[in-house]
Parts: structure tokens; sequence; C-alpha cells
């Protein structure tokens, strides 16, 4: 894995980390990178900030685009680049890892749901809750709606995750999550799945762990050119929920570790 970064060091302990997941991102990321660094730049309560981009082995210009990014004063920009594709989950479990933040937001690199929306599900956050952006919470707030093949079977992941491991949470993949970050530090040291149903695996560990899931109605659009191959990552999805209903039942997913309390970490 390469790594790299642009900015300047933060000035005294980062407050917000945004982790990027990118595979062949290179027309998407500038656009995603200005809005956050105008985001950013605006409200000054999130700085010092870092945004952490993964490039899970693209094949375009996708490192490229995201050193070309303006970055203001506060933030840095720091790359990691996977030399094959590994999956969204392993790039997701590599930005987890290297975050600082005492905050940790995972962003799709399309920007589904607006940056903006940072300051909105935040309010819900604290030491030992998890905000979820949700579009089942408003269906009002979808502005764009995806097809409905794939609005069909995004339903009925939910309804599986919802009756086999996580009661109660109705859109565990939309792409705006927030988290304590001494806790996705944690959760990057023994996530397992690389696929696309990695969220089910975070969210299912940080719910065992102690934590609060609190899902947050956000505005969200469909954005075309999606990496996800309805039938063939839908296929990999329920297969892993399936491991991980075989792990839960087991007793093989990995406790709470030392040191990491759901009332005060950071």
């Amino acid at each position: 894995m390469n790594a790299g970064r642009l900015g300047s060091e933060p000035d005294g302990p980062v407050l917000l980390s945004i982790v990027i997941p990118a595979f062949n991102e290179s027309r998407r990321l500038p656009r995603t990178l200005a809005a956050i660094m105008a985001e950013l730049a605006t409200v000054s309560r999130w700085l010092p900030a870092e945004v952490i981009i993964v490039d899970d082995g693209s094949s375009d210009e996708t490192t490229a685009s995201a050193e070309n990014a303006p970055v203001p004063p506060g933030v840095e920009i720091r790359l990691a680049r996977h030399s094959v594709n590994r999956g969204k989950g392993a790039a997701v479990r590599t930005g987890f890892a290297m975050t600082r933040g005492a905050s940790v937001l995972l962003s799709d690199a399309d920007l589904a749901i607006p940056i903006e929306e940072l300051d909105h599900i935040a309010q819900e956050g604290d030491a030992h809750t998890v905000v979820i952006g949700s579009r089942a919470v408003d269906r009002r707030l979808v502005t764009v709606r995806q097809p409905w093949y794939r609005s069909s079977m995004g339903r009925t992941f939910n309804v599986l995750v919802r009756h086999l491991l996580l009661p109660g949470i109705y859109d565990t993949q939309c792409g705006f999550k927030l988290f304590p970050g001494g806790l996705a530090r944690a959760l990057a040291t023994v996530q397992r799945l690389d696929g696309f149903a990695y969220d089910v695996e975070l969210l299912l560990l940080a719910r065992l762990w102690g934590f609060e899931i609190k899902e947050v109605g956000v505005h969200w659009r469909h954005v075309e050119a999606s990496r996800v191959s309805p039938v063939r990552h839908s296929v990999e999805m329920f297969r892993d929920i399936l491991r991980l209903k075989r792990w839960k039942l087991r007793g093989a997913l990995p406790p709470r570790p030392n040191g990491l309390n759901a009332a005060a970490i950071g």
C-alpha cells in the first residue's frame, strides 16, 4: 500500500476525519473534494480536520485527481492506495486505521448525501453513539430516486438484515455514517468483510460492544455511474449476511477490545 499527504500538519488534535473509499472515481472525486473543502473552510468548529482518500486499486487517475484538490488552512488530505482492488470493505478498514480524529465520518465518493448534512447528524451523536444517515426515516428527503430494481433489492436486503442481525435499523447501506474516533480505529483492527456488506459488520460490532446506533433522515439523491453491480454484488452481500449470522450464532464475533469504553473514548 502506498501513502501520501497534502496540506499542512494539523495544529493541535484532529477533530474530524473524513474517510472516502474510492475506486475509479477520477471524474467524481474532484467535485466531491471541492464541496468538502468549501464546507470545512466555512464551518471552523470541525478544524483541524483530515480527509483520507483510499484508492482501492483504481485503473484511472483517482489518486491524481485527489492530489490536485485545493486544501484550505486547517485541513490535510491523506492518501492511501491499494495495489489491487480489494473491495470497499477493505478500503474502509484501511481508512479507519489511518484516522486520528475525535469523530470519523464515512462518506461515499459520489457524495450522494450533501456534506452539509454533517452538522445535522452530528447533533445526534456523542462518544457512545454511531449516527447513520438514512433514506428510510423520511422518504420525502430522497430527491432523485434509484431505479425500481435497485430500490427493491435494497429494501429486501435491509429487511433481511433487520430480521437476522440488526433489529430496528432500516437503512444500513446509506453512505454517510459518523463514528466516535476511538471506535472507528478499534473496528479497523477486527473488521473482516471486504465487500459491500461491511456496513452491516461495522454496525453489528458497534452494537455488540455497547454503542448506540441512531438513524437520522438525510437528503439523498441517486447518482449514476455507481460501482455496484446489482446482481453480482447482491449475491455477495446476501452471502456475507449469512456469514455474519453464522459468526454471531457461534460466538465468533470479536469481543470489545480492552480499553474501549462505549461511554468515554477518543
